[in-house]
Order: structure tokens, then C-alpha cells, then sequence
């Protein structure tokens, strides 16, 4: 061998040591528990372990990086997601129960003790124009949409744990797929009906002295008396608030989902689905008791968005200052016989 060949060969045998001890020292050795330890930083360290608790911990988000134009799809992981889900899956549950279940069980209790409202010597047969067309149609175009709404909205919170399994997935899918149509297409009328509400009964709707000693008395719901009223009593104008200020609540809540990314973070959008589905079920307790007192806990209270008119009794008794206002007019609105 000549002493070129040689020298070649002890330099590759030199460059293989180097490359081989370069690999071994970017090999992370394992700990005890057999988890990699985390490479050395220069700190005075003995030993620093990886958790993935503690990294979540330390950063709202695991950021990765991309090179297209929507930053957004940089986002790994989101830990605040797990939180949103499991109060999804756990609490909001048994606050959904609470709301809906609650007040039915209230308004059964009440109607037990209580039973339908009576109009004192039953019905007469005058009449007295409540409500006109117009305003009967906002009110039905806002109810409707409204029960469709609350229903596929509680869809999205309890119906696969209670629904999915009484249907089975093919009909729950197709159950869940229409409701979630009809959720976002029938919020757009629910919206028309709640902003023509808020211009056309405004000026009825505004608190004063009365609504107040109306709330003293119990509203009539306790004992038998009747406290004076305007067109509506301080509980309507209670409604009427919820209604107005909660709508205007989950409008603003649910364009935010509805059209993703253009208002604000996924963290923002969980939070607005948090306060949306918050905010709904508050509305839908207040509703199940304007449905009870509007139908089965009242008589000739479902007249006036029946046909528009009401039994002048009952007019009396639960609204005597419009009434007293009213019969003072001339014209279309005086008392006429019931047919």
C-alpha cells in the first residue's frame, strides 16, 4: 500500500468518527420515565422534562408556520378549545335542564294551585280591538320563528344526549342537518320581527308608578284582585325588555358564528357561543311563562293575538286604564257585540 492510499484512508476513518459522535450528541437520552429529556440550554440545569400539561399551560396557542396568506390556519392547537368543549359537554347540560325543566315544573305547580285564570262571571258579549293586523303579524312572524329557533338551538346543546338515541344517527343526522338550516335562515325574520316590535310598542313598553304598584299587588296572580294597567302590565313590559335587549343579544352573538373569522378570533367565537346559548336559555324560560299565561293560564288572553279582539270583561279586569282610554274613543274601536 502506498503512503497516499494510506493517508487517504486514515482521513475518511476520522471523518467517519466526527459524523458518528455528531449524531450520538443530538440524540436526546431517555429519562426514567421514559420520556425524552429536553436538550441542554447552557442554564444550570440537572435535568429539564417536557410536560404537555405545562406547555399548554404556558401558551394559549401552539402556533405553527405556514405560507399562506390566512395566518388563522397557523393554529395547531387552541387549549382553551378543551375547556369550551367540556363545559359544552358537562355544565351547559344541567343548565339547559335547569332553565327548560325548571319553569315547566314551576308552571305545573302553579297551575295545580292556581288553575286557569277566570274572567269574573264569565265571558260577556261586548269586544274591544287590542291588537290590529299589523301588529298581530309581527307578533306571530317573531313567535314562530322564535320556537323553531329555540328548538334547534337546543338541538345543538342536548340533542345527542338526549334525542340521538331515541332516533338513532340516520334520523338525528337528518333531524340535526334541517335544524340547523332552518337556524340560520329563520334568524333573519326573528330579527325583523324582534326591530319592529321595539318601533311599534315602545311607547307602550316605557316603566313608570303604575308598572310599579302593579308589582306590589302580585300582578292579580295573587288573590283575586286586579291591579289597574296601561295596554301593558309591568310583567308585559317585562317580557317586552327581555325580548327586545336578549334578541339584540343573540343577534349580535349569532351573525359572529354565523359568519366565521370576519368579526373576530376563534376564541372570540367560542365565548359569543357561550353567551348566545346563555342568553337563549334565559329567553326561553321567560317564554315558557308568556306561552302559559297567553294560552292555557288565562282565560281570553290568546283572543287578542287570535283575531285581535278581547272579551271587554276581561279588558277591564286586567287592563282597566287602556280600556277606560279606549272606550272613550269613537270610531272602530268602541265595544262591539262577539260573534
Amino acid at each position: 500500500m502506498s503512503s497516499l492510499a494510506l493517508v487517504k484512508r486514515i482521513v475518511l476513518a476520522g471523518v467517519f468518527a466526527l459524523s458518528m459522535h455528531a449524531a450520538s450528541a443530538q440524540t436526546l437520552p431517555d429519562d426514567s420515565a421514559g420520556r425524552p429529556a429536553a436538550p441542554a440550554t447552557g442554564l444550570n440545569t440537572d435535568k429539564v422534562e417536557v410536560h404537555e400539561q405545562q406547555l399548554l399551560g404556558e401558551m394559549r396557542k401552539l402556533q405553527g408556520f405556514i405560507t399562506i396568506p390566512d395566518t388563522r390556519a397557523a393554529t395547531l392547537v387552541q387549549p382553551d378549545g378543551r375547556s369550551w368543549r367540556d363545559y359544552r359537554r358537562g355544565p351547559l347540560l344541567w343548565i339547559t335542564a335547569a332553565c327548560v325543566l325548571g319553569m315547566l315544573a314551576l308552571l305545573l305547580v302553579f297551575y295545580a294551585v292556581k288553575g286557569e285564570i277566570k274572567i269574573a262571571g264569565g265571558r260577556g258579549t261586548a269586544t274591544l280591538l287590542r291588537f290590529g293586523a299589523f301588529e298581530r303579524f309581527m307578533h306571530w312572524l317573531t313567535a314562530a320563528s322564535w320556537c323553531i329557533l329555540a328548538i334547534s338551538g337546543l338541538n345543538v346543546v342536548a340533542g345527542r344526549a338526549v334525542l340521538l338515541p331515541l332516533m338513532g344517527n340516520d334520523a338525528f343526522s337528518l333531524f340535526s342537518t334541517w335544524a340547523k338550516y332552518s337556524h340560520n335562515f329563520l334568524a333573519f325574520p326573528f330579527i325583523a320581527g324582534i326591530v319592529l316590535m321595539f318601533l311599534v310598542w315602545l311607547r307602550h313598553n316605557i316603566p313608570n308608578k303604575i308598572d310599579v304598584e302593579w308589582f306590589k299587588q302580585g300582578g292579580g296572580f295573587i288573590g283575586n284582585k286586579h291591579p289597574p294597567s296601561e295596554k301593558f302590565n309591568g310583567g308585559q313590559k317585562v317580557v317586552f325588555w327581555i325580548v327586545v335587549l336578549g334578541g339584540g343579544a343573540l343577534t349580535v352573538t349569532g351573525l359572529a358564528l354565523m359568519f366565521p373569522f370576519y368579526v373576530t378570533d376563534i376564541t372570540g367565537m367560542q365565548l359569543a357561543q357561550l353567551a348566545h346559548g346563555g342568553v337563549a336559555l334565559l329567553m326561553i324560560a321567560a317564554m315558557l311563562g308568556h306561552i302559559y299565561i297567553g294560552s292555557v293560564g288565562m282565560e281570553g288572553a290568546f283572543d287578542a293575538m287570535k283575531d285581535g279582539r278581547v272579551d271587554l270583561k276581561w279588558a277591564r279586569e286586567h287592563h282597566s286604564l287602556w280600556a277606560a282610554k279606549e272606550l272613550a274613543k269613537s270610531g272602530d274601536t268602541s265595544p262591539h257585540p262577539a260573534e
